[in-house]
């Protein structure tokens, strides 16, 4: 496959470590600074960030760009979780200083979703740095499509500071339906897109009819096929409820249940992990899921567990019966496959203590069908065959922006 510039850049960049020959992984607020600098130098820059933006050794890309002599840091912008990634989710950001820097924070999750032109005055270019999760539904994407929007308005350019995708490049689920998009779903991708911040920048651009000057820095050494933990960049929780990989692998199908009024872990150490409600029956869940389907790559085993102030306030204190699930082989999990058999048994055992939450179920998953074809009682291969068509066509419209090797 003939690939872009860009992939070729970071093949030339890889660093062969070990006696195995594994590539180092440099994010790319690291090879912004040691070889794409000219794309600040003299210039006033802002920066789009959280704690999960750090060099290897675990500093912060607001301490690496402010220190850094070419340029001039001027701004700060949040999103949803904060600076810190610790407020809990929905909850609004407000504008606020930061103790280390002096420099002004402005909230990209509150009165507004995007930067206005007062905030963008006097900066000359914006610089995005976040880890996002590989799922649709995360926001940070959609902060990053909102800022692209408003800095192209402006005539500011945008640099995207890029990352790994932290589960990998596998593309599942179903394609969101234009009519439901929302800020947790803005454009026509899978819930499981499998492609990077900076591929999703390029697609956007390119597809969707965002405009603006953009210029992604990749990430060195990375390729779709390693997961985060395959590479030594330390994991830090990108939001409250993203406490390790293995949530992270789970969410584009779990995350689903945010819709219901099942628990998905929230207030526990393993948000993602689990599924559960007082009134389920665990045992009875996890060999209903399995007599349903055939579902390769993960291991479904009822589990009890209780919720400590959770942010979405399910069953706080109370002792809850689920399931967790476990990830046993990566190449062929599909989480999003996995949620909806777990969807459909649990609606059954549930009865008449199931609700939905259906506005929001349907901006989750893109799309009212899946909600409509589990209450009409569709089969697991019914409801997921039409995917794949979709996922096809997809995957064939993100393949010129592709940066990394597949």
């Amino acid at each position: 496959m003939r690939r872009h510039p860009a992939a070729r850049a970071i093949l030339a960049a890889w660093v062969f470590v070990g006696c195995g020959g594994t590539p180092e992984v440099r994010p790319g607020v690291e090879v912004l600074l040691a070889d794409s600098s000219h794309l600040i130098d003299g210039r006033r820059v802002a920066l789009i960030t959280n704690r999960s933006g750090v060099g290897r050794d675990g500093t912060s890309s607001i301490d690496l760009l402010h220190q850094y002599e070419g340029a001039e840091l001027v701004a700060l912008f949040a999103p949803e979780h904060g600076i810190r990634g610790t407020e809990v989710g929905g909850a609004a950001i407000d504008d606020e200083t930061d103790a280390a820097t002096g420099l002004p924070i402005y909230s990209l999750y509150g009165e507004t979703l995007a930067p206005t032109q007062g905030m963008l005055a006097g900066i000359d270019v914006l610089a995005f740095d976040l880890q996002d999760i590989g799922a649709r539904y995360y926001t940070y994407v959609s902060t990053m499509a909102r800022a692209m929007m408003a800095a192209g308005g402006a005539g500011v350019p945008v640099i995207v500071l890029d990352r790994p995708n932290p589960i990998g490049g596998l593309v599942q689920g179903p394609v969101l339906d234009p009519a439901f998009a929302s800020f947790v779903g803005m454009y026509p991708v899978p819930v499981r897109h499998g492609l990077t911040a900076g591929e999703l920048a390029r697609l956007y651009r390119g597809e969707f009819g965002v405009e603006v000057e953009l210029h992604v820095v990749p990430a060195a050494g990375w390729a779709a096929g390693r997961w985060f933990d395959d590479t030594e960049l330390p994991w830090i929780a990108p939001s409250p409820n993203m406490p390790s990989v293995e949530s992270a692998a789970h969410y584009p199908g779990t995350c689903l249940f945010e819709g219901t009024n099942i628990s998905v872990g929230r207030g526990t150490e393993a948000a993602f992990q689990l599924l559960g409600a007082p009134w389920l029956d665990g045992e009875a869940w996890a060999a209903g899921i399995r007599e349903h389907a055939r579902l390769p790559g993960v291991q479904i085993a009822a589990a009890t567990f209780t919720p400590e102030s959770p942010g979405d306030r399910k069953f706080s204190g109370e002792t809850v019966s689920g399931i967790r699930l476990t990830v046993t082989d990566r190449s062929v999990y599909d989480p999003v496959r996995t949620a909806v058999a777990a969807l459909l048994v649990a609606r059954r055992l549930s009865d008449s203590a199931w609700a939905w939450r259906e506005p929001h179920f349907d901006r989750l998953a893109g799309t009212d069908r899946l909600r409509l074809a589990i209450e009409r009682g569709a089969t697991l291969d019914e409801i997921t065959a039409e995917w794949a068509a979709d996922v096809a066509a997809f995957e064939a419209l993100a393949r010129p922006y592709l940066i990394y090797p597949r």
